[in-house]
């Protein structure tokens, strides 16, 4: 007897001839940011496609119209270079950009007319820019470029690189708290400065001669900005602090024609994000944290008046915390923000009220205006990839491109329904499920219960996103005949701090509660097999999949990506500072990080693994894949490594991530197809 399970739709199956297919999924375009036209007719989109022969990806610029009615897309840049992060110029006649060139890759300004004609490189800096803004006249640009402390100049940093390439030792030397981040060293000393670029002489002048601070070192873009009257910029970096032995970020001034800088950050925040003039170029609006030991601490909004000196808050109780924020003409600001599991649109019409809601439903990304009323973004969700948006304050969200739809022509995909169950100590918690192509709860695939698949998100403080995500793509792991589950299980982000606090210091407590919880619910709807189930996870995600199998053997395999198994090994992580608050102690505190320590509880694992690392992980260090793997052969526990050199915390390379999905899939088919026991 089943058990009625309450869900709702979120999207329709797509009925074609044939699922999605790891090579289907290289296949489709993947749009990225926008920068609209002063007059909002037409925008300029970087799109990316994939050469499977090439093992690569290029982006090109796209000028898409706005209006829908307007003309068909037209590509502004040949698909022989990649080129990316448009930025139209404010007269409305160029669009300068990002061009990768040479063996080394490096990206260099270009400027392109809007009219016709060729793009020319406009500068060119020795270990190449990661951004760039107009100048308000548009006759100049300002460039983020990159060079070496100790060498705080193009020709010292030029010499730097090529006395470094020829030199035959590449030790790693350093007496900094952080040497690695992601998966590069950070001793050869990188650091980004300002550079104001004037178009008609290519004179380059240095804006931040000293600065030794850095960009974030995920995504550099997007962290400084040019006053609406070009007088001055404000940049946000990051500053080791001896004081409390870390880093943090501070928003700082600086007067261009007199190279005069002024810090502006609140001492009492962690650190100070994004920040963005408004139009009347009075004030500076940037984003803070508070806690260094949370990453997930909820950003709030502060305002600085340029000409008192107040800093003021502007959204500091709003439960919701802001990804992205920008200034509208009229002074309203734009905002994204996690939402239940969604990135939402909000608008607040002045530095005083509350955020309204303006478009929700799948994931928007890449903020930018257009004018008063309207903004654009991509937005993708878990049934449909990324395409730009034009979203009206007064009307929602409207796709003015269609890049992914010949890619997608005769793909099936299965309808995706969302509940919520009652989770570890009774906590409310929300489950996307993934159906696979062709089936759906009221006219389903089989008549019998499907083989499930637990699908759990990194993080931890992530979420399962109602997104189309280009690695762990839910509709991939249904393709084959499973039902995918998605739990956003107590410690994900978008239901509030609380909720994302709950974590720490519990790695294998609530979590592993509430997805255990959800895989009875399925089960008692009858919309899970019991006797096939299985879990997959990469990085928190591969921690929990550990966890799992030293708690319970009911789950016929698991999958772990880049996961903890190990929690003492993780102080050689890259970023370790909050380590003992989200572990719950330090490596001699045996009681509080053995806790939820998988390696602890190793002995009692039987459930057959798969093991994927890549090598050049650093957040998750590789030797923690080796040693799961390395313990389970030991005890005879059915097991499989999939080794990547030249991979990171992700699988990012075309034909890496077909030999991924190709060792995904026949893992799961193994056993909840094939039923083997071991081998």
């Amino acid at each position: 007897m089943t058990t009625p399970l309450e869900t709702q739709p979120v999207h329709p199956a797509c009925a074609g001839t044939s699922p999605l297919t790891a090579e289907g999924l290289w296949r489709i375009p993947r749009v990225g940011p926008a920068s609209p036209l002063p007059d909002g007719s037409a925008a300029v989109v970087s799109v990316t496609t994939f050469d499977l022969d090439e093992n690569r990806g290029r982006s090109r610029l796209w000028l898409v119209s706005l209006d829908s009615a307007g003309p068909d897309p037209r590509p502004l840049t040949a698909v022989a270079e990649s080129s990316s992060l448009p930025r139209v110029s404010p007269d409305g006649r160029s669009v300068a950009f990002l061009r990768t060139e040479g063996e080394k890759r490096r990206k260099q300004p270009f400027v392109l007319p809007l009219d016709g004609g060729e793009a020319e490189r406009v500068a060119e800096l020795p270990l190449g820019a990661v951004d760039l803004q107009w100048m308000p006249s548009s006759d100049a640009l300002v460039v983020a470029g990159v060079l070496l402390k100790g060498h705080l100049d193009v020709a010292a940093t030029l010499a730097e690189r090529d006395r470094r390439a020829e030199d035959p030792v590449k030790a790693h030397v350093s007496e900094e708290t952080v040497v690695r981040y992601w998966d590069r060293w950070l001793t050869g000393g990188r650091v980004p400065h300002l550079f104001l670029l004037d178009l008609a002489s290519s004179e380059l002048r240095d804006l931040t001669p000293k600065n030794e601070a850095t960009f974030l070192w995920m995504d550099p873009t997007g962290c400084f900005d040019v006053a609406p009257d070009g007088s001055e910029l404000c940049f946000a970096a990051a500053a080791f602090s001896n004081e409390d032995n870390r880093y943090r970020n501070v928003v700082t001034r600086v007067e261009i024609e007199s190279g005069r800088s002024y810090r502006i950050a609140p001492t009492d925040a962690e650190g100070a994000h994004g920040p963005r003039y408004a139009p009347d170029g009075r004030t500076i609006i940037y984003g803070v944290k508070f806690d260094p030991a949370f990453y997930a601490d909820r950003m709030r909004l502060r305002r600085h008046d340029l000409e008192s000196g107040e800093d003021l808050p502007v959204l500091m109780d709003w439960h919701r915390s802001p990804a992205t924020w920008e200034i509208a003409p009229d002074g309203a600001i734009w905002l994204l923000a996690q939402d239940d599991a969604r990135t939402s649109v909000f608008r607040m019409e002045s530095f005083e009220t509350e955020p309204t809601l303006v478009a929700r439903g799948g994931t928007f990304t890449g903020l930018a205006i257009v004018d008063a009323a309207r903004v654009i973004a991509g937005r993708s969700d878990l049934s449909h990839p990324a395409e730009l948006h034009v979203v009206a304050a007064a009307s929602g969200a409207r796709t003015v491109t269609d890049f992914t739809a010949s890619a997608l022509e005769g793909v099936s995909f299965g309808e995706v329904r969302e509940t919520v169950i009652e989770g570890a100590e009774g906590a409310p918690v929300q489950m996307f499920i993934v159906y696979p192509p062709g089936g759906t709860p009221d006219e389903p695939l089989h008549s019998e219960p499907l083989p499930l698949v637990q699908v759990i998100h990194g993080g931890p403080h992530g979420i399962s996103a109602d997104s189309f995500h280009p690695r762990w793509n839910a509709q991939l792991f249904a393709a084959p005949g499973y039902v995918a589950a998605l739990v956003n299980f107590q410690g994900s982000t978008s239901w509030g701090q609380d909720f994302a606090e709950r974590i720490q210091g519990h790695w294998g407590d609530r979590p592993y509660g509430d997805v255990m919880a959800a895989t009875d619910v399925l089960v008692a709807a009858g919309i899970a097999d019991e006797t096939r189930m299985a879990a997959a996870g990469g990085s928190y995600g591969g921690y929990l999949v550990s966890w799992i199998s030293t708690q319970t053997d009911r789950f016929r395999c698991v999958i772990n990506h880049a996961g903890v198994f190990d929690t003492q090994g993780m102080f050689a992580s890259d970023m370790i500072h909050s380590r003992r608050v989200s572990f719950g102690g330090l490596p001699w505190d045996a009681e509080g990080l053995d806790r939820w320590n998988p390696v602890r509880h190793a002995g009692s694992i039987v459930t057959p693994t798969l093991v994927i690392h890549g090598e050049l992980d650093y957040r998750v260090p590789f030797t923690q894949g080796l040693l799961a793997y390395s313990l389970l052969k030991d005890q005879g526990v059915p097991a499989r490594l999939v080794h990547f050199p030249d991979e990171n915390h992700w699988v990012l390379k075309p034909h890496n991530s077909l030999l991924w999905y190709r060792e995904v899939h026949a893992w799961l088919e193994r056993y909840l197809v094939h039923g083997v026991e071991g081998e």
